[in-house]
Protein backbone atom coordinates (compact mmCIF):
# COMPACT_ATOMS: atom_id res chain seq x y z
CA UNK A 1 0.00 0.00 0.00
CA UNK A 2 1.21 3.28 -1.16
CA UNK A 3 1.93 6.27 1.42
CA UNK A 4 -1.06 8.44 -0.19
CA UNK A 5 -3.12 5.49 0.26
CA UNK A 6 -2.55 4.83 4.00
CA UNK A 7 -3.69 7.84 5.05
CA UNK A 8 -5.50 7.73 7.98
CA UNK A 9 -4.78 3.87 8.41
CA UNK A 10 -0.74 4.77 8.64
CA UNK A 11 -0.75 4.65 12.58
CA UNK A 12 -2.16 1.17 13.00
CA UNK A 13 1.79 0.35 12.16
CA UNK A 14 3.58 2.32 14.34
CA UNK A 15 3.83 2.69 18.50
CA UNK A 16 1.55 5.29 17.82
CA UNK A 17 -1.72 3.13 17.73
CA UNK A 18 -0.66 2.54 21.61
CA UNK A 19 1.12 5.69 22.84
CA UNK A 20 -0.76 8.84 23.97
CA UNK A 21 2.04 11.78 24.73
CA UNK A 22 -0.43 12.33 27.56
CA UNK A 23 -0.38 8.46 29.11
CA UNK A 24 -3.51 7.55 31.24
CA UNK A 25 -4.77 11.53 31.96
CA UNK A 26 -5.78 11.79 28.38
CA UNK A 27 -9.17 13.04 27.42
CA UNK A 28 -9.76 9.05 25.86
CA UNK A 29 -9.61 7.46 29.03
CA UNK A 30 -12.19 10.30 31.35
CA UNK A 31 -15.19 8.58 32.52
CA UNK A 32 -18.14 10.90 31.17
CA UNK A 33 -21.87 11.07 31.72
CA UNK A 34 -23.76 11.19 28.27
CA UNK A 35 -27.52 10.86 28.29
CA UNK A 36 -28.27 8.49 31.19
CA UNK A 37 -25.16 6.63 30.70
CA UNK A 38 -21.77 6.96 33.18
CA UNK A 39 -19.19 5.84 31.05
CA UNK A 40 -16.16 4.54 32.21
CA UNK A 41 -14.20 6.32 29.16
CA UNK A 42 -14.68 8.04 26.77
CA UNK A 43 -14.55 5.41 24.62
CA UNK A 44 -16.71 2.89 22.34
CA UNK A 45 -17.07 -0.28 20.16
CA UNK A 46 -18.08 0.84 17.15
CA UNK A 47 -21.29 -2.05 15.94
CA UNK A 48 -19.90 -4.50 13.48
CA UNK A 49 -21.81 -7.41 11.81
CA UNK A 50 -20.26 -11.02 13.35
CA UNK A 51 -23.42 -13.02 12.30
CA UNK A 52 -22.23 -15.26 15.20
CA UNK A 53 -26.11 -16.18 16.03
CA UNK A 54 -28.13 -19.11 15.66
CA UNK A 55 -29.11 -18.57 11.75
CA UNK A 56 -32.71 -20.64 12.70
CA UNK A 57 -33.32 -18.49 15.47
CA UNK A 58 -31.31 -15.20 15.66
CA UNK A 59 -30.13 -16.12 19.56
CA UNK A 60 -26.85 -15.59 20.58
CA UNK A 61 -24.53 -18.14 22.31
CA UNK A 62 -22.28 -18.28 25.18
CA UNK A 63 -19.34 -17.05 23.08
CA UNK A 64 -20.88 -13.54 22.37
CA UNK A 65 -21.47 -13.08 25.90
CA UNK A 66 -17.86 -13.94 26.54
CA UNK A 67 -16.90 -11.40 23.56
CA UNK A 68 -18.65 -8.58 25.18
CA UNK A 69 -17.68 -9.16 28.57
CA UNK A 70 -13.78 -8.58 27.55
CA UNK A 71 -14.26 -5.78 26.39
CA UNK A 72 -16.37 -4.51 29.61
CA UNK A 73 -13.84 -5.64 32.19
CA UNK A 74 -11.22 -3.72 29.61
CA UNK A 75 -12.83 -0.52 30.12
CA UNK A 76 -14.34 0.35 26.84
CA UNK A 77 -16.97 2.93 27.79
CA UNK A 78 -19.70 2.39 25.65
CA UNK A 79 -20.46 -1.04 23.63
CA UNK A 80 -23.04 -0.96 20.92
CA UNK A 81 -23.58 -4.27 19.48
CA UNK A 82 -23.61 -5.75 16.41
CA UNK A 83 -26.68 -4.72 14.34
CA UNK A 84 -30.20 -7.16 15.81
CA UNK A 85 -32.89 -7.30 13.25
CA UNK A 86 -35.96 -5.76 14.14
CA UNK A 87 -37.83 -8.50 12.12
CA UNK A 88 -37.30 -11.78 10.33
CA UNK A 89 -37.87 -9.53 6.86
CA UNK A 90 -35.09 -7.66 8.27
CA UNK A 91 -32.38 -10.33 7.93
CA UNK A 92 -29.39 -9.45 5.26
CA UNK A 93 -26.92 -11.72 6.18
CA UNK A 94 -26.55 -15.47 7.48
CA UNK A 95 -26.56 -16.03 11.29
CA UNK A 96 -27.50 -12.46 12.65
CA UNK A 97 -29.40 -11.95 16.01
CA UNK A 98 -32.58 -10.78 16.78
CA UNK A 99 -34.44 -8.94 19.42
CA UNK A 100 -38.31 -9.62 18.63
CA UNK A 101 -38.88 -13.16 19.94
CA UNK A 102 -38.33 -13.95 23.63
CA UNK A 103 -36.25 -16.54 22.84
CA UNK A 104 -33.70 -14.03 21.53
CA UNK A 105 -34.17 -11.03 24.68
CA UNK A 106 -33.13 -14.27 26.71
CA UNK A 107 -30.25 -15.09 25.09
CA UNK A 108 -29.60 -11.44 25.09
CA UNK A 109 -29.61 -10.89 29.05
CA UNK A 110 -26.47 -13.31 29.55
CA UNK A 111 -24.86 -10.71 27.36
CA UNK A 112 -25.89 -7.95 29.36
CA UNK A 113 -25.74 -9.56 33.03
CA UNK A 114 -22.21 -10.42 32.07
CA UNK A 115 -21.35 -6.43 30.76
CA UNK A 116 -23.06 -4.80 33.42
CA UNK A 117 -20.75 -6.94 36.35
CA UNK A 118 -17.68 -5.93 34.52
CA UNK A 119 -19.66 -2.49 35.38
CA UNK A 120 -19.46 -2.10 31.40
CA UNK A 121 -22.56 0.04 29.53
CA UNK A 122 -24.11 -1.70 26.61
CA UNK A 123 -26.93 -0.55 23.43
CA UNK A 124 -28.65 -2.85 20.91
CA UNK A 125 -27.97 -1.84 17.49
CA UNK A 126 -31.47 -1.79 16.15
CA UNK A 127 -31.41 -2.53 12.60
CA UNK A 128 -33.61 -3.96 9.29
CA UNK A 129 -31.54 -4.23 5.73
CA UNK A 130 -34.29 -3.22 3.63
CA UNK A 131 -33.59 -4.25 -0.12
CA UNK A 132 -29.77 -5.18 0.68
CA UNK A 133 -31.11 -8.84 1.58
CA UNK A 134 -32.52 -12.05 -0.40
CA UNK A 135 -36.06 -13.68 -0.13
CA UNK A 136 -33.45 -17.06 1.29
CA UNK A 137 -32.76 -14.69 4.58
CA UNK A 138 -36.24 -12.55 4.83
CA UNK A 139 -38.46 -15.82 5.35
CA UNK A 140 -39.16 -16.25 1.91
CA UNK A 141 -40.45 -12.99 1.04
CA UNK A 142 -39.12 -10.08 -1.18
CA UNK A 143 -36.40 -8.05 0.67
CA UNK A 144 -38.67 -4.18 1.65
CA UNK A 145 -37.64 -1.10 0.14
CA UNK A 146 -39.15 2.55 -0.13
CA UNK A 147 -39.23 1.73 -4.28
CA UNK A 148 -38.80 -1.36 -5.96
CA UNK A 149 -35.03 -0.71 -7.26
CA UNK A 150 -32.78 -3.23 -7.11
CA UNK A 151 -29.26 -2.73 -5.50
CA UNK A 152 -26.20 -3.47 -7.25
CA UNK A 153 -23.63 -6.24 -5.92
CA UNK A 154 -23.86 -9.44 -3.86
CA UNK A 155 -25.47 -10.17 -0.58
CA UNK A 156 -21.72 -10.83 1.28
CA UNK A 157 -21.12 -14.36 2.73
CA UNK A 158 -24.26 -15.16 0.99
CA UNK A 159 -22.73 -14.76 -2.71
CA UNK A 160 -26.39 -14.19 -4.39
CA UNK A 161 -26.87 -11.15 -6.06
CA UNK A 162 -29.95 -8.59 -3.96
CA UNK A 163 -33.55 -9.30 -4.92
CA UNK A 164 -35.57 -7.02 -6.00
CA UNK A 165 -37.19 -5.30 -3.60
CA UNK A 166 -40.83 -5.21 -3.02
CA UNK A 167 -41.98 -1.12 -2.72
CA UNK A 168 -43.25 -0.48 0.80
CA UNK A 169 -46.73 0.49 1.48
CA UNK A 170 -48.30 3.02 4.21
CA UNK A 171 -49.32 0.14 5.97
CA UNK A 172 -46.09 -1.82 5.85
CA UNK A 173 -44.10 1.56 6.56
CA UNK A 174 -46.32 2.04 9.94
CA UNK A 175 -45.73 -2.04 10.52
CA UNK A 176 -42.29 -0.85 10.54
CA UNK A 177 -41.76 1.89 13.10
CA UNK A 178 -43.74 -0.04 15.44
CA UNK A 179 -41.36 -3.20 15.19
CA UNK A 180 -38.15 -0.47 16.08
CA UNK A 181 -40.40 1.08 19.02
CA UNK A 182 -40.60 -2.91 19.88
CA UNK A 183 -37.24 -3.83 19.83
CA UNK A 184 -36.28 -0.61 21.88
CA UNK A 185 -38.64 -2.03 24.82
CA UNK A 186 -37.75 -5.46 24.37
CA UNK A 187 -33.64 -4.60 24.62
CA UNK A 188 -34.68 -2.27 27.75
CA UNK A 189 -36.53 -6.00 29.29
CA UNK A 190 -32.92 -7.93 27.65
CA UNK A 191 -30.87 -5.32 30.02
CA UNK A 192 -29.91 -3.31 27.60
CA UNK A 193 -28.66 0.35 28.49
CA UNK A 194 -30.39 1.43 25.59
CA UNK A 195 -30.58 1.56 21.81
CA UNK A 196 -28.68 2.78 18.63
CA UNK A 197 -31.27 2.84 15.50
CA UNK A 198 -28.78 1.85 12.28
CA UNK A 199 -30.00 4.94 10.33
CA UNK A 200 -26.90 4.44 7.78
CA UNK A 201 -24.92 3.02 5.32
CA UNK A 202 -27.74 2.15 2.82
CA UNK A 203 -30.06 0.16 4.83
CA UNK A 204 -33.64 0.17 5.25
CA UNK A 205 -34.08 3.95 6.83
CA UNK A 206 -30.91 5.57 4.76
CA UNK A 207 -32.29 4.01 1.82
CA UNK A 208 -35.60 6.45 2.28
CA UNK A 209 -33.19 8.96 3.18
CA UNK A 210 -31.95 8.55 -0.23
CA UNK A 211 -32.84 9.71 -3.64
CA UNK A 212 -30.56 6.91 -5.50
CA UNK A 213 -32.98 3.89 -3.76
CA UNK A 214 -36.17 6.07 -2.78
CA UNK A 215 -38.33 7.47 -5.71
CA UNK A 216 -41.58 7.55 -3.79
CA UNK A 217 -44.24 10.46 -4.35
CA UNK A 218 -46.33 10.35 -1.21
CA UNK A 219 -45.14 12.19 1.74
CA UNK A 220 -42.35 9.92 2.74
CA UNK A 221 -40.36 11.03 -0.76
CA UNK A 222 -39.47 14.60 -2.35
CA UNK A 223 -36.19 16.16 -1.15
CA UNK A 224 -34.34 15.21 1.60
CA UNK A 225 -36.15 16.95 4.27
CA UNK A 226 -39.31 14.77 3.04
CA UNK A 227 -37.26 11.70 2.68
CA UNK A 228 -36.12 11.84 6.05
CA UNK A 229 -39.85 11.34 7.49
CA UNK A 230 -39.59 8.00 7.87
CA UNK A 231 -36.09 8.12 10.15
CA UNK A 232 -37.71 10.85 11.78
CA UNK A 233 -40.61 8.73 12.60
CA UNK A 234 -38.70 5.46 13.82
CA UNK A 235 -36.59 7.77 16.00
CA UNK A 236 -39.59 9.57 17.53
CA UNK A 237 -41.54 5.70 18.39
CA UNK A 238 -38.03 4.97 19.87
CA UNK A 239 -37.61 7.87 22.10
CA UNK A 240 -41.75 7.72 22.97
CA UNK A 241 -40.37 4.11 24.21
CA UNK A 242 -37.40 4.31 25.75
CA UNK A 243 -36.62 7.99 26.40
CA UNK A 244 -34.56 9.99 24.29
CA UNK A 245 -31.67 9.98 27.12
CA UNK A 246 -31.28 6.05 26.13
CA UNK A 247 -31.60 6.61 22.05
CA UNK A 248 -28.52 7.42 19.58
CA UNK A 249 -29.33 7.36 15.88
CA UNK A 250 -26.66 6.80 13.65
CA UNK A 251 -26.47 8.15 9.96
CA UNK A 252 -23.72 8.61 7.37
CA UNK A 253 -23.70 9.17 3.76
CA UNK A 254 -21.78 6.28 3.06
CA UNK A 255 -23.79 2.78 1.41
CA UNK A 256 -22.76 -0.87 1.76
CA UNK A 257 -23.63 -0.85 -1.89
CA UNK A 258 -22.19 2.35 -2.69
CA UNK A 259 -19.40 2.83 -1.09
CA UNK A 260 -18.18 6.52 -3.46
CA UNK A 261 -21.32 8.27 -2.74
CA UNK A 262 -21.70 11.68 -1.01
CA UNK A 263 -23.93 14.15 -0.85
CA UNK A 264 -24.00 16.40 -3.50
CA UNK A 265 -24.03 19.19 -0.96
CA UNK A 266 -22.56 17.79 2.22
CA UNK A 267 -22.77 20.55 4.85
CA UNK A 268 -26.84 21.54 3.68
CA UNK A 269 -27.11 17.67 3.63
CA UNK A 270 -25.77 17.59 7.63
CA UNK A 271 -27.95 20.76 8.55
CA UNK A 272 -30.77 19.19 7.39
CA UNK A 273 -30.71 15.96 9.26
CA UNK A 274 -29.26 17.71 12.30
CA UNK A 275 -32.63 19.86 12.08
CA UNK A 276 -34.60 16.62 11.56
CA UNK A 277 -32.87 15.01 14.72
CA UNK A 278 -34.20 18.22 17.22
CA UNK A 279 -37.81 17.92 15.52
CA UNK A 280 -38.17 14.75 17.35
CA UNK A 281 -36.35 15.45 20.05
CA UNK A 282 -32.86 13.55 19.90
CA UNK A 283 -30.29 14.16 21.74
CA UNK A 284 -27.40 12.15 21.01
CA UNK A 285 -26.42 11.15 17.40
CA UNK A 286 -23.78 8.49 15.54
CA UNK A 287 -22.35 10.69 12.40
CA UNK A 288 -21.16 7.49 10.37
CA UNK A 289 -17.60 7.84 8.00
CA UNK A 290 -15.02 5.54 6.21
CA UNK A 291 -12.79 8.12 7.10
CA UNK A 292 -12.61 10.05 9.83
CA UNK A 293 -10.47 12.87 8.74
CA UNK A 294 -11.75 13.65 5.22
CA UNK A 295 -12.57 16.94 4.46
CA UNK A 296 -16.04 17.46 3.23
CA UNK A 297 -16.58 21.48 3.03
CA UNK A 298 -15.90 24.50 4.03
CA UNK A 299 -12.45 23.41 5.37
CA UNK A 300 -14.15 20.90 7.93
CA UNK A 301 -14.32 17.05 8.49
CA UNK A 302 -17.84 15.42 8.62
CA UNK A 303 -17.69 15.74 12.28
CA UNK A 304 -16.59 19.26 12.21
CA UNK A 305 -19.53 20.15 10.00
CA UNK A 306 -22.28 18.31 12.21
CA UNK A 307 -20.83 20.29 15.60
CA UNK A 308 -21.28 23.61 13.79
CA UNK A 309 -25.21 22.69 13.62
CA UNK A 310 -25.03 20.32 16.61
CA UNK A 311 -24.42 21.10 20.49
CA UNK A 312 -25.52 17.55 21.97
CA UNK A 313 -23.80 14.34 21.98
CA UNK A 314 -21.64 13.04 19.26
CA UNK A 315 -19.98 9.59 19.03
CA UNK A 316 -17.04 10.07 16.75
CA UNK A 317 -16.17 7.24 14.09
CA UNK A 318 -14.07 6.54 11.28
CA UNK A 319 -11.06 4.39 11.33
CA UNK A 320 -9.80 6.60 14.05
CA UNK A 321 -7.06 6.17 15.41
CA UNK A 322 -6.00 7.45 19.39
CA UNK A 323 -3.89 10.58 18.54
CA UNK A 324 -6.80 12.27 16.23
CA UNK A 325 -9.47 11.07 18.23
CA UNK A 326 -7.58 12.22 21.50
CA UNK A 327 -7.55 15.72 19.26
CA UNK A 328 -11.10 15.63 18.45
CA UNK A 329 -11.98 14.84 22.12
CA UNK A 330 -10.10 17.67 23.46
CA UNK A 331 -11.54 20.47 20.70
CA UNK A 332 -15.04 19.27 21.50
CA UNK A 333 -15.93 18.37 18.50
CA UNK A 334 -16.61 14.13 19.33
CA UNK A 335 -17.87 13.17 23.12
CA UNK A 336 -16.76 9.64 22.67
CA UNK A 337 -14.30 8.41 20.00
CA UNK A 338 -15.65 4.91 18.32
CA UNK A 339 -13.33 2.14 17.59
CA UNK A 340 -13.99 -0.96 15.63
CA UNK A 341 -11.45 -3.20 13.48
CA UNK A 342 -8.83 -2.88 16.41
CA UNK A 343 -11.31 -3.63 19.01
CA UNK A 344 -11.93 -7.01 17.36
CA UNK A 345 -8.28 -7.77 17.34
CA UNK A 346 -7.52 -6.62 20.73
CA UNK A 347 -10.01 -7.41 23.93
CA UNK A 348 -7.37 -5.39 25.69
CA UNK A 349 -7.73 -2.44 23.84
CA UNK A 350 -8.13 -0.29 26.44
CA UNK A 351 -5.08 -1.60 28.81
CA UNK A 352 -2.60 -1.55 25.20
CA UNK A 353 -3.44 2.49 24.92
CA UNK A 354 -2.94 3.92 28.29
CA UNK A 355 0.45 1.27 28.52
CA UNK A 356 2.00 2.20 24.95
CA UNK A 357 1.32 -1.61 23.99
CA UNK A 358 1.38 -2.24 20.37
CA UNK A 359 -1.91 -3.87 19.17
CA UNK A 360 -2.58 -6.85 17.17
CA UNK A 361 -3.17 -5.68 13.94
CA UNK A 362 -6.58 -6.87 12.38
CA UNK A 363 -6.97 -9.75 10.04
CA UNK A 364 -10.34 -10.78 8.37
CA UNK A 365 -9.44 -14.18 7.95
CA UNK A 366 -8.44 -15.01 11.47
CA UNK A 367 -11.19 -12.50 13.36
CA UNK A 368 -14.18 -12.82 10.95
CA UNK A 369 -13.83 -16.70 12.19
CA UNK A 370 -13.33 -16.60 15.79
CA UNK A 371 -14.89 -14.25 18.30
CA UNK A 372 -11.53 -13.58 20.17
Amino acid sequence: MSQEKKGIFQATETKAWGALDNGEESKIFEPVKIGAWSLQTRTAMAPMTRCFADDQTGVVGENVVEYYRKRAADGIGLIITEGIVVSKRGKGNQGVPGLYTQEQIEGWKKVTDAVHKEGGTIIAQIWHVGRLSHHELAGNLPPQAPSAIQAEGAVPRFRKPYDTPEEMTIADIQELIGQFAEAARNAIEAGFDGVEIHGAHGYLIDQFNSDVSNHRTDRYGGNLAQRLTLMKEVLKAVIDAIGTDRTLIRFSAHKSDNPSYMWEDPEMAIRTFVEAFKEVGATMIHPSTMQFTRVLADGRTMHQLVRKYWDGVIVGVGTLDPRNAEQALAEGTIDVAAFGRPLIANPDFVHRLKNGEELEEYDAKKHLAVLV
